[in-house]
C-alpha cells in the first residue's frame, strides 16, 4: 500500500485524537462523515466507550480520562489505533477508515479483543493458465501484518481483513 496515503491518514487520526482529547467540535466534524458508519465488538459492558466523544453525549463510564493511542499505525485507506484505559481496565483498538480527501467515514471498535490485521491479496502462480481457455489460475494469500499488542491471552481475538 502506498506509504504516502498511510502518512496522510495517520495524521488525520492523530488529529482527531487530539480534537476528542481537547473537545474541538469544530475539528472533529471537519474530519467525520456526517453519516460515520461505527461498528462495535466487544463485551456489551463497554458497548459505549468511543461513542460519547464523537457525539459529545453523556458518558457512562467512570473514567474522565480521554482514550489516549499507544500506538497509531496506517494500512492504507485503514489507520489503527490501539490504547489502554487503566481506570475502567480496557483495552482498545480502533480502526478507521479515511477517504483519499481524509474524512473518516468508518470506525471498528473493539474493547477487550484482540486483533490481527491481515492483508488479503491474490496471487496468480506463474506460468499456470488453461490451455483450453487461457484463465489464469489465481490463489488467495493472506499475510498478517499487525496484531495488538496491549491486551492479554485472556480476551478473544477477532481477524480485521484488509
Amino acid at each position: 500500500m502506498p506509504r504516502g496515503r498511510s502518512d496522510r491518514n495517520e495524521r488525520v487520526i492523530t488529529e482527531l485524537y487530539k480534537a476528542l482529547i481537547s473537545k474541538d467540535t469544530d475539528t472533529m466534524h471537519r474530519l467525520l462523515a456526517p453519516d460515520l458508519e461505527w461498528w462495535f465488538h466487544g463485551p456489551p459492558s463497554h458497548r459505549h466507550h468511543l461513542i460519547p466523544l464523537l457525539t459529545g453525549s453523556p458518558s457512562s463510564s467512570t473514567s474522565s480520562k480521554p482514550l489516549v493511542p499507544d500506538v497509531i499505525v496506517g494500512f492504507g485507506s485503514v489507520i489503527v489505533a490501539e490504547g489502554y484505559d487503566e481506570t475502567n481496565l480496557v483495552w482498545w483498538v480502533h480502526a478507521w477508515t479515511a477517504t483519499d480527501d481524509g474524512i473518516i467515514t468508518e470506525v471498528r471498535e473493539y474493547v477487550n479483543t484482540s486483533v490481527t490485521v491481515t492483508k488479503l491479496g491474490l496471487h496468480a502462480p506463474p506460468s499456470q493458465t488453461v490451455a483450453s481457455s487461457n484463465v489464469v489460475a489465481v490463489a488467495s494469500m493472506c499475510q498478517s501484518i499487525w496484531q495488538s499488542k496491549l491486551c492479554d491471552e485472556s480476551v478473544p481475538g477477532l481477524i480485521l481483513a484488509i
